[in-house]
Order: structure tokens, then sequence, then C-alpha cells
């Protein structure tokens, strides 16, 4: 299968740690062209990842005919701009999660790539990890029974400096980490959201730093969840738990958000234990070749619009009641 052609808006750390080494692994994927503020910088990744080509600036990459994809992983007040620029370039677009600041910039992006006859779809690569396929397969089976509750976190260190702490840059506990406790609790329970509750920590520069959150589905489902920046500072240390209970039984793991190598979770019922053991790959090469697929073989992205902007709206419900 021809590889697709993929440029990077920005030289963002988890380009350089997650998203490219994952481009480097999946098989339909060709590093085209890198695109950075610093020529210095660009030029570097340029170099150390094999790009053909490597622009100062985020336009001209978007003017190069052969770029077919881009990968956007920018501040998260910068998506609505880039990645309506990118559409209107008529590129696929990956961008990082979370994909806007609010669920109208989501709509308005994907207004732009249907507009545009281009795939846009938000990068949450666990979604894509058989680990997550494999919870989501038992949850619909039935195995135990139906789902009534479920609880998640993940928390993570503080930062000496980054844009994580800076409100006008789409900073917070909930952008960063949030989002990922809600696509979890989206891909489980299958039905609207009636209510929510939520409460939060600020830092002195206004961001949230500890929020939990506590969710009324229609179908009588609860969930709640507890993201947060505070185990220490610059301490890489990081807490991830999922609990899941339904009528006849639930589910415990302690699975990190993205994890890839053999995982497990176990299943529960009566009082016996089943252990799902997983070999997950690199989920970032998962993602690439996923929208890879979209753009050569016609498949759909399996983070869909839908379900994205179902996942702003309920952010959106969060950040409101927090007063954020």
């Amino acid at each position: 299968m021809e590889k697709v052609r993929w440029g990077i808006l920005g030289t963002a750390n988890i380009a350089r740690w997650g998203t490219i080494p994952g481009m480097k692994l999946a098989k339909n994927c060709e590093l085209y062209a890198i695109a950075g503020r610093s020529e210095q910088k660009a030029k570097k990744y340029c170099e150390d990842f094999g790009f053909k080509k490597f622009y100062c600036s985020y336009d001209e990459l978007l003017q190069d005919k052969d770029v077919e994809a881009v990968y956007i992983p920018l501040p998260n007040n910068l998506h609505l701009e880039w990645v309506k620029k990118a559409l209107s370039a008529k590129k696929h677009v990956l961008c990082e999660k979370p994909l806007a600041i609010n669920a109208d910039e989501a709509k308005q992006m994907y207004d732009c790539a249907k507009e545009n006859g281009v795939h846009l779809m938000e990068a949450y690569a666990y979604l894509h990890s058989p680990y997550v396929k494999s919870l989501v397969s038992d949850v619909k089976s039935g195995i135990i029974g139906d789902v009534d509750f479920i609880d998640t976190a993940f928390i993570t260190q503080f930062y000496k400096e980054d844009f994580r702490l800076h409100k006008e840059l789409g900073g917070g506990a909930m952008y960063d980490l949030g989002c990922y406790c809600t696509t979890m609790i989206l891909s489980l329970i299958d039905s609207p959201v009636e209510s929510v509750k939520a409460g939060a920590e600020f830092t002195d520069l206004g961001v949230d730093s500890l929020t939990s959150a506590a969710i009324q589905f229609k179908n009588g489902a609860k969930a709640s969840f507890t993201v947060g920046m505070c185990l220490g500072t610059n301490t890489n240390a990081r807490y991830d738990r999922l609990y899941v209970h339904g009528s006849k039984g639930i589910i415990k793991s302690d699975v990190e958000y993205n994890q890839e190598g053999k995982v497990s979770y176990t299943v529960i019922i009566d009082g016996k234990k089943k252990v799902r053991k997983i070999k997950v790959p690199q989920n970032y090469s998962l993602e690439i070749e996923q929208l890879g697929r979209c753009i050569r073989e016609g498949e759909k992205p399996h983070v869909s619009p839908d379900f994205s902007l179902k996942n702003s709206a309920l952010i959106d419900a969060v950040l409101k009641e927090i007063g954020f």
C-alpha cells in the first residue's frame, strides 16, 4: 500500500517521545515534513527522525502540495486556528487531545473537514489499544451485566513551567487529563449524559490542579473521575485506575492510559477472577495507521466526530461546574 505523506506542525515534546516514534513504526506512514518556529529545532527534528523537509513556518508546510496529512501537537488554544487552516488546505488532520477548548470550536472544525472533503480525527492514541478494545468488548458482551457505576482517575506531576499551567493556553488538569477519563467513561457507557456535578482546586495562575466529577446518565448508570497535577513537581510520577461495576460482576484495572507492552486487567464474577492478558503495541503507531487506512482504504476514523463532539460537550459541562 502506498504510504501517506505526513507533515507535523510544531516540535512539541509529545511529538518527540510519542507520536513520531509511532509514525516510524506505522507501516503506512512516510515522515515527509516538519515545521517549527525555530529553524534550528525544526532542522534538528528533521535530522534526528529522517524527515525529507523542514519548514520555519506552519503556513509553508501547509502550502506543500505533497503533504497529505498533518499532525498538530500545538498548545490547546492554537488548535482551532491551525486545524481549520490545515483542513482548508485539503490536508487530513490528526490533532492532539483535547481537540478544542469547547464543543462549539470542535463543531467548527468538523464542519470545516466536511466542507473540504478530508478527515479530522482527535488524537486519543489509547483508544486504539487492544486493551481498550478488550474492555469495551467485555462490557458490551454483558459478561458483567449492565454497567451501573464506573470510577477512573489520572493524576500526574505538577510542573515548574509548562503550557499546562496557563489558562490562556488551554491549560489545567481537566483539559490535559480529564479528557482521558471522560473518553474512557463514554466508551463504556452508551447513554446520553443527564447531569454533571464537579469541584476543583485552582493554582495561583488560575488553572485547575485537582478536579473531581460525578456524572449521571439517562439509563441510570453513574460515573466518577478524579484528575490532578499534584504528585510532586517534575517527578514524572503518575497514578491511573479504572473500576467498572456491573449487575453481574466487576472489572478492575491499574493499566496506565497509553501503556504499551504486556498489560492485564481482572474480571470478577461471583467471586471468581479471570485475568485478561493483552499485548499492546505502541499506541501512537496504531492511531497513525488507522487514519492512514481511512485515507487510503476508506475506513472511518475510530475516534469519530460524533464521539469527540459528545466528549467535548461533557468536558464543557464539567468546566462550567468548576467555574473554569
